[in-house]
């Protein structure tokens, strides 16, 4: 029903509406998210949902924004986020806020629960030591100081449920972490888990469906997951199946082996009867970039036969992880401090400094793949290193004198930390090829992070700041690699039904008011690998659940983000 008619009928029923609106965005230009072309309408708020879309000159608000000239858009969803920890420390999320980013989605892998006890501790140390110190982190949990220190969650949605009731400026949704439930029953062991593990592996991925996760998330090209076989991850994905979840992993391979870990995802869709999605799909390495047509062709043929595949990336060349990317899985076999303790034995590093420098089918390499001229390090907690932060592995290696593998070990070791890196492996032409594609969304693969504090500790990959953006600046004002109202739909519907949650990611009377508001013209990614701590700009307004956090591109402070649940939940509907 047209918004004059609907109002029309309130005024037969003598209930007209007045000024009752919250809000009112008057003159935008809808970007609606379906990928119709826009149109000019004023777009009214009431609570937390969208009341009203049209030519409503004849009603007011609390709130009157004008916004002719801008875009008005459904908020965006970011498929790939780590905010895990940084929205404990700053629940504002600065850097996605400003880049319209109204849900964050966890769970690549590992996700903040289930723990058992031994995880509880290891977690607490983690987030002790992000926050700066003991004190630091009672004040940012709200853990008094005459209370016992203790992680305040143990599942998966108690944590989904901690971040909403300490505030949280965008909603939050987790996919259960292939990884985590691994290490639950199985710790670091390269294994298989036994008919008992496997069973206690189902059951706790059942309880995280029934609290609400989207599904299950692997990232198969780390220890210990890499340790998992494709019946494993069957087993769990049939539990997902269950719940009409989704599987969604970071293949076990992005580079010499792409084609055959995409058809490893394709047996575990088909083998559990789930719909799955690729990680921040890509070609890793100069000698793979070719495979990506192959893989789009292979996905849309299995999509043409009602296989629903879908994937995410990112809008950048390099990618972002740790020195372990850069080492074989065995040798981390057992946990961090397992693998450290291999790395200083000289044996290993002597085996290692031939493998790391051997082309091999057998797990990824991306030392290798990117070149020791294309390894940036991005981050370490040793003070006494963060000079080498923005340097190369091939730069700090000749100042060292020592080999760019051999450095790497040392590194690790002296670091205590699989020390952030980023890794330059992409084309930029096959990056224009993946944004053309019409089953591929967008995600930051970061954290949400401020210019500000302990944040500046290191350089993250600047799609921290700049994803979103670059994607609408860049790539679709600036080259016309798609046009806006595409662009809107692969970050705002498409997201919304694969993950199935209902009421977002559409401008539709009804749904919630996740809105982004910004102007076309000038809306641009700051952000570059030299200085990455600098916010986007040409955001003017975002909405979350009908409440502004964003105004005029700055942020009010208000932190009204709620757990997003997936369509197990055994509640059913939405709660914070």
């Amino acid at each position: 029903m047209r918004p004059g008619l609907f109002f029309g009928f309130l005024l037969i029923l003598g209930c007209a509406p007045a000024a009752d609106y919250d809000i009112i965005l008057r003159g935008g230009t809808v970007y609606d998210g379906t990928g119709q072309p826009p149109f000019v309408a004023d777009v009214a708020v009431g609570g937390d949902t969208i009341a009203a879309i049209g030519e409503l000159g004849a009603y007011r608000a609390r709130t009157e924004f004008d916004v002719s000239g801008l875009a008005v858009s459904p908020g965006f969803i970011n498929m790939l986020s780590w905010a895990t920890e940084s929205l404990i420390r700053d629940g504002r999320s600065q850097s996605d806020i400003r880049q319209g980013i109204t849900l964050e989605v966890f769970g690549e892998g590992q996700s903040m629960g289930p723990l058992n006890d031994r995880m509880k501790a290891a977690r607490l140390r983690s987030l002790i030591d992000y926050a700066g110190g003991e004190a630091s982190y009672r004040a940012l949990a709200g853990i008094a100081p005459e209370d016992s220190l203790e992680l305040p969650w143990t599942s998966l949605g108690q944590y989904l449920e901690f971040l909403a009731e300490k505030g949280v400026s965008a909603n939050v949704a987790s996919f259960v972490g292939a990884t985590t439930v691994r290490i639950h029953e199985l710790g670091y062991a390269d294994r298989a888990p036994t008919a008992a593990e496997l069973a206690r592996m189902q059951a706790l991925v059942r309880t995280a469906m029934e609290e609400g996760a989207l599904g299950l998330g692997s990232a198969l090209v780390y220890a210990p997951a890499f340790y998992a076989s494709t019946d494993e991850l069957i087993a769990l994905a049939r539990v997902v199946a269950d719940f009409d979840g989704l599987y969604i992993s970071h293949l076990r391979s992005e580079g010499n082996r792409l084609l055959e870990s995409v058809q490893e995802l394709v047996a575990i869709a088909r083998g559990a009867g789930v719909a799955a999605e690729i990680y921040h799909l890509k070609a890793a390495g100069r000698d793979n970039w070719s495979k990506l047509d192959s893989v789009i062709s292979l996905i849309d043929a299995l999509r043409a036969e009602g296989l629903a595949i879908s994937a995410d990336m990112y809008t950048y060349t390099a990618g972002a992880t740790g020195l372990d990317a850069a080492m074989p899985p065995d040798v981390q076999e057992g946990g961090f401090g397992a693998w450290r303790k291999r790395l200083q034995d000289p044996e290993v590093r002597t085996r290692l400094e031939t493998e790391m420098n051997r082309r091999t089918d057998e797990w990824e390499n991306l030392y290798l793949a990117a070149g020791a001229e294309n390894v940036i390090f991005s981050g370490f907690r040793t003070e006494a290193l963060r000079h080498y932060v923005g340097r190369t592995l091939a730069d700090v290696a000749n100042e060292r004198g020592t080999s760019p593998a051999t450095t790497a070990m040392d590194l690790v070791v002296e670091d205590s930390t699989r020390v952030a890196a980023v890794y330059f492996l992409m084309s930029d032409e096959n990056v224009r090829r993946k944004l053309t594609v019409p089953w591929i969304s967008l995600g930051t693969d970061a954290a949400s992070l401020a210019p500000e504090g302990p944040f500046l500790n290191y350089n993250p990959h600047p799609r921290a700041y700049g994803t979103f953006p670059r994607l609408l600046g860049r790539y679709v004002r600036d080259e016309g690699v798609l046009p806006l109202e595409e662009a809107v739909r692969k970050i705002t519907s498409l997201p919304a039904a694969n993950l199935k949650i209902g009421r977002r990611g559409l401008i539709r009377a009804g749904f919630f008011a996740d809105i982004a508001v910004y102007d076309p013209k000038t809306v641009q990614d700051h952000a570059t690998f030299d200085a990455p701590h600098q916010y986007s700009t040409g955001m003017v307004h975002v909405l979350v659940n009908g409440t502004p956090v964003l105004v005029n591109g700055e942020h009010t402070g208000a932190t009204p983000g709620r757990v997003i649940r997936g369509p197990g939940w055994s509640a059913g509907g939405e709660s914070r």
